[in-house]
């Protein structure tokens, strides 16, 4: 079975994702904070930014790809509300893969707590809003 996947939900989904990302990371927001756990210098150019954006599009497009596909699955499995699954199987996703990766991985390399808790909380706000665009957009024929 291959899941019924929205793309025009999946493309404004992954444009959420640099939305989310610019207001998250804005200095006034937590970009500064950001900048000084993580050790990134903030006055680079705006040229050195360029792959790390083209990345950072495909690899959102990806995110929003899997979750509407896993949301479907999961609508087709448990039924009910097409809205409400895509929002549970996000925080499931980011909980059991997104969250817990982040936690392990920052352990053993000594990021601070508080870069991980930051960075894993940007993650599910993006995937929460994921959900939600794909969610009240699904594909024809699941609702």
């Amino acid at each position: 079975m291959v899941p019924e996947i929205n793309y025009w939900a999946v493309l404004l989904a992954m444009l959420s994702s640099m939305i989310v990302g610019s207001i998250w990371y804005t200095p006034k927001v937590f970009g500064t904070r950001w900048a000084r756990l993580a050790n990134v210098d903030m006055t680079g150019s705006a040229r050195s930014a360029v792959w790390p954006i083209v990345t950072t599009v495909l690899v959102s497009f990806i995110t929003a790809w899997v979750l509407a596909g896993a949301s479907a699955i999961a609508w087709h499995f448990y039924e009910g509300s097409f809205f409400v699954g895509t929002i549970v199987t996000a925080v499931l996703l980011w909980a059991g893969f997104t969250a817990a990766r982040f936690i392990t991985h920052d352990g053993f390399e000594g990021r601070p707590t508080a870069l991980t808790t930051m960075n894993i909380g940007h993650e599910l706000v993006t995937l929460v809003v994921m959900a939600v665009i794909i969610g009240v957009w699904p594909p024809v024929g699941t609702v």
